[in-house]
């Protein structure tokens, strides 16, 4: 199963992730964050990631033109978008991207569009990494094969998730000692737990 990390601030923590199996590292363009990092100095760390690892840029309520800048700046491949307040003209975009949705029901996910892939991730007041789960049971009966899963994932749940087909989970809060600073050793342990899957 393919994994991306979120929240990477540091290029040791992203080398690690790399080592680790990781597929895709995620940065975080959301100034109120925690996990925040200036598009300049993730760019630096993308520089330095070997071929076939993605670098995926996260945005919450911002301008296409914004997304576009920033994308360009920092040398992200993909656009992860938090979009609630309706700001992004998803149609202007020159950067690939995947629309987050924030589920507080089943609803949520029928009313999708079943051709796009999604990043389905828990609704919680803030923006990211809160470790809140979605309910596995609005899932039953679904292809979730476009569907990459976050929130609230850690090595040891991962096994609840094998009579799905997702696509992708996607880690943050899951692999860290503190918000921001990733665990070398948890990162290790998910991905390998998501590859027994």
């Amino acid at each position: 199963m393919r994994v991306k990390i979120c929240g990477i601030t540091n290029l040791q923590d992203a080398l690690d992730a790399v080592d680790a199996g990781a597929h895709a590292l995620g940065f975080v363009f959301y100034d109120k964050s925690l996990r925040y990092i200036d598009p300049l100095d993730a760019r630096k760390i993308v520089d330095l990631l070997p071929p076939f690892v993605q670098s995926v840029g996260l945005f919450v309520n911002e301008s296409s033109k914004h997304i576009n800048d920033i994308c360009k700046v920092s040398n992200m491949q993909l656009a992860q978008i938090i979009d609630d307040d309706n700001k992004t003209d998803f149609d202007n975009l020159n950067t690939k991207y995947i629309e987050v949705v924030r589920a507080k029901s089943k609803e949520d996910l029928i009313q999708l569009d079943e051709n796009n892939f999604y990043l389905i991730d828990a609704f919680v007041e803030e923006f990211g990494g809160a470790g809140k789960r979605v309910a596995l049971e609005w899932f039953e009966n679904m292809d979730c094969s476009k569907f990459i899963l976050a929130g609230g994932l850690t090595s040891s749940n991962l096994k609840e998730l094998k009579d799905y087909n997702f696509f992708a989970v996607d880690v943050s809060s899951g692999v860290e000692v503190s918000k921001g600073k990733k665990d070398k050793e948890k990162m290790k342990e998910f991905i390998k737990a998501a590859n027994e899957k």
